[in-house]
């Protein structure tokens, strides 16, 4: 079985629906590239040796992932940790010293020159933290630049390109110039001009990092808006944990090049891995992450210690989040069932699970 079917399998993705598996890869800058992957292998040297031995920066270390269609997995750490450097890797930016990167089962590593450039044109659509326009050209010409690239006729490439700029809600303004828009409209031309291309997977490396913080909320409000729309595939790279979990369905942490932690948001705030998955959660509410089907109590388990539920007690669905519970916590001390996707009660939850949730961060046990 490959890297990616078991991490597949170990996170409950039928490996139908993964649109992106990462495989091992490893990169690492240098000329001696390989000298120094073959030590790490061996004798398992630190990045710090690879350096100091080999003059080598280890940039992405055995990482595998899977990622499914349709959803948006935010991939976060710090400065140098690794997260762009990996993204790069899906279009091909960047090469891997060892590993494979399939999309829809597709080695991309195998493709030659045009059909690796079909497949970034056609395929990839790549927002950027510095927007990337070309000053020269109008709004309308820089979001219909992957179309004219294709060969698509200027009116069929316009139609959709003011389609697109409507989704941004950029009407108006297609025949400005990008100094004469600001920072908030200028990102907005950006992911306009990706989703013109009408890609299968965007790829968003901090799109949003260099705008002021209303603005960049405001954008993140769009975008989840949009991603229910579309329906893209999505790896959004990120420096910022709230961010990561606001828009993330799941999210990787990444250090010194490795994945250190996969998870949903509200596994990640409940269950940190390790200490430095700590650090990053320590300061991230509860109340907006952690959901209902997190705290909850089997309904069985739970009836077998405390006994049957009325029938007319309140029901929540399984993706509510905790502000929600503790608000109807206050008013009644009752506990209330959970429901799963076809409306079926799974658990329950007492108002002891909920300050346990809010103090100690765990599940009921």
């Amino acid at each position: 079985m490959s890297a990616a079917a078991i991490a597949s399998a170990a996170t409950g993705l039928n490996p139908m629906d993964v649109a992106i598996e990462i495989e091992g890869v490893w990169k690492i800058f240098g000329a001696r590239a390989r000298e120094a992957l073959d030590a790490v292998r061996a004798d398992d040297v630190s990045k710090a040796d690879v350096l100091e031995r080999f003059d080598c920066v280890v940039g992405v270390a055995d990482v595998s992932l899977s990622i499914r269609r349709g959803e948006i997995f935010c991939v976060m750490g710090l400065s140098g940790s690794g997260k762009s450097t990996l993204v790069r890797h899906i279009n091909r930016l960047l090469e891997p010293t060892a590993g494979r990167v399939l999309v829809n089962g597709e080695d991309i590593l195998s493709l030659q020159d045009e059909a690796l450039r079909r497949y970034r044109n056609e395929h990839i659509g790549m927002v950027f933290q510095n927007f990337a326009l070309m000053p020269h050209r109008s709004v309308l010409d820089n979001i219909s630049l992957p179309l004219e690239i294709r060969g698509v006729s200027k009116n069929e490439r316009t139609e959709v390109a003011q389609r697109a700029i409507r989704m941004v809600e950029l009407g108006g303004w297609g025949h400005k110039f990008a100094h004469e828009l600001s920072g908030g409209m200028q990102q907005r031309v950006g992911l306009a001009r990706a989703l013109a291309a009408d890609p299968e997977i965007l790829l968003m490396d901090e799109p949003f990092s260099a705008l002021d913080p209303l603005i960049r909320r405001q954008l993140q409000d769009e975008f989840i808006k949009l991603a229910g729309i579309m329906n893209k595939t999505t790896v959004f790279i990120t420096h910022d944990l709230d961010e990561a979990v606001r828009i993330g369905d799941r999210i990787a942490i990444m250090r010194d090049g490795r994945v250190v932690q996969t998870g949903r948001p509200e596994e990640i705030v409940m269950h940190p891995e390790d200490d430095y998955v700590a650090d990053f959660v320590a300061g991230i509410s509860r109340l907006k992450v952690v959901r209902a089907h997190a705290v909850m109590t089997p309904l069985e388990e739970h009836e077998a210690k405390y006994g049957p539920i009325p029938a007319d007690a309140r029901r929540f669905r399984h993706d509510e989040n905790l502000s929600v519970l503790i608000e109807a916590a206050i008013e009644d001390d009752a506990p209330v069932l959970v429901t799963g996707e076809s409306g079926q009660d799974i658990g329950a939850i007492t108002r002891a699970d909920l300050l346990r949730a809010v103090v100690e961060g765990t599940e009921t046990s």
